[in-house]
């Protein structure tokens, strides 16, 4: 089963790999053409040009690997697992490493066409610490959405108390949020932050032991 998945891995990155390198083959016998023909009067910027196209292309490529990777663990490994862990954090993860990797071309492309990237790292260095600080209770709820799913105080049909005393059946256990129905079959939905900080009275515990 191990070598099966492996080689189902091996056949996702291939795939993804075709275009992206069917368009590197493109755009390189392409140059080929123009430098035969301009090589000589525009060679300095025929270099700039090719150069910000490679980048750009390895970029890309690297992009479609990395998320043929991820919906490959999503449909072959999350999906079989017992734990919803994985489910409820790939999409992020996914998200986040989609921009390291955007994020990190630009900067070797503008470096590489001499812009003066310390001014744009700075910025954008600034820019992600008030981005955190205006979002610093939505990362905390995910914070601690990863920590109850890792330490399951209480699971998807358990019966609790919530921190507000009423006595609710869980529904959905999300990143930021989760999901209750009270005893009267209203729908509660507390921030994982709360739930965090408070004492949880799980009864389906008891009932099991």
């Amino acid at each position: 089963m191990e070598r099966k998945s492996t080689k189902k891995a091996w056949i996702v990155v291939f795939k993804g790999s075709i275009f992206p390198l069917i368009m590197g083959a493109a755009i390189f016998v392409l140059f080929r053409i123009v430098y035969k023909k301009y090589g000589i009067e525009r060679n300095a910027h025929l270099d700039k040009a090719f150069i910000s196209l490679l980048i750009l292309f390895i970029t890309y490529w690297v992009f479609k690997i990395t998320a043929a990777l991820f919906n490959w663990y999503a449909v072959n490994i999350a999906a079989k697992t017992k734990t919803k862990l994985d489910d409820k954090f790939i999409p992020l993860f996914k998200r986040i490493a989609v921009m390291f990797i955007w994020v990190l071309g630009f900067i070797v492309l503008l470096d590489r066409l001499g812009i003066n990237i310390n001014a744009f790292v700075a910025a954008l260095g600034v820019g992600s610490l008030a981005i955190a600080l205006a979002a610093q209770d939505t990362i905390a709820n995910i914070i601690c959405g990863f920590l109850i799913m890792v330490d399951r105080p209480f699971s998807i049909g358990d019966t609790i108390k919530l921190p507000t005393g009423e006595k609710a059946k869980v529904l959905d256990i999300g990143i930021r949020r989760s999901k209750f129905i009270s005893e009267e079959k209203a729908i509660i939905i507390v921030p994982n932050l709360d739930l965090s900080k408070s004492k949880i009275v799980n009864y389906t515990y008891g009932e099991n032991l």
